[in-house]
């Protein structure tokens, strides 16, 4: 059966999972697991001690492990960190499918998760093939003006080779590059989270706890271009989440 939806928004059930009666529990799960992480717990157990406890469903255990991390991890990705503004000329790689599909179900009215490390992620999900929908032209310009704000000349987009219609995309960024005269490149490559822990003196942009994890600097680029939006469906899953804008 074709897959016809034209959006990445919300899931039908994300108006009552992440409805705010739930948010004080989604809270303190975040807590509590980053609290087990931070004592080396290994994830899987530790997520189904802290979802059995708060009575949590698949889909709000998935936004509490994508949202907590121990102590030291939050600690490491902090002091990496940098603003969008303080990347100037620096060159950045963009973890491109992480990057646009939060975006994308930003401006599709889906739910964005706020972590601890204070990353802005997407409860979307790309099932082995991307496809376009009607906001990923827009998500695009938006990101572009973003960086075009920061002063950003060198730009590089990484795509996953395994993902169906990785080079459809290519096709898609560099077509809206070209309208706008931005001189972006796109790679597309078996695993990009490789080729973005291993560089070096390049501005990541990235919410991949992998990623984050291993490389030398990071940037929350959608967190920055979300934040601009005039409406955003935002969780803050974590009280203790910083934000540098």
């Amino acid at each position: 059966m074709s897959d016809d939806r034209r959006h990445r928004g919300a899931h039908p059930e994300d108006a009552e999972l992440f409805a705010p009666a739930w948010h004080s529990r989604l809270r303190s799960a975040t807590s509590d697991l980053s609290w087990l992480l931070t004592r080396q717990y290994a994830t899987p157990s530790a997520l189904k001690v802290v979802g059995d406890r708060y009575g949590l469903t698949v889909r709000q255990r998935t936004a509490v492990m994508r949202s907590a991390c121990s102590d030291e991890a939050r600690a490491v990705r902090l002091a990496r960190e940098v603003t969008l503004p303080a990347v100037g000329n620096q060159p950045i790689w963009i973890d491109g499918y992480n990057v646009l599909t939060t975006v994308e179900a930003a401006l599709a009215g889906g739910v964005v998760i706020v972590g601890r490390d204070g990353c802005w992620r997407d409860m979307a999900s790309m099932h082995g093939t991307w496809r376009r929908v009607d906001e990923t032209p827009i998500a695009l310009a938006k990101i572009g003006e973003a960086l075009a704000r920061s002063g950003a000349i060198d730009v590089t987009w990484y795509l996953d080779s395994p993902v169906s219609n990785s080079g459809r995309l290519k096709g898609v960024i560099l077509e809206v590059a070209r309208t706008r005269a931005w001189a972006w490149q796109v790679e597309v490559v078996p695993d990009p989270d490789k080729v973005l822990i291993a560089s070096r003196n390049v501005v990541t942009a990235s919410a991949d706890s992998v990623v984050l994890d291993g490389c030398e600097t990071w940037v929350s680029l959608a967190r920055a271009v979300v934040t601009e939006l005039p409406t955003v469906w935002r969780v803050d899953m974590a009280d203790d989440a910083p934000l540098l804008m």
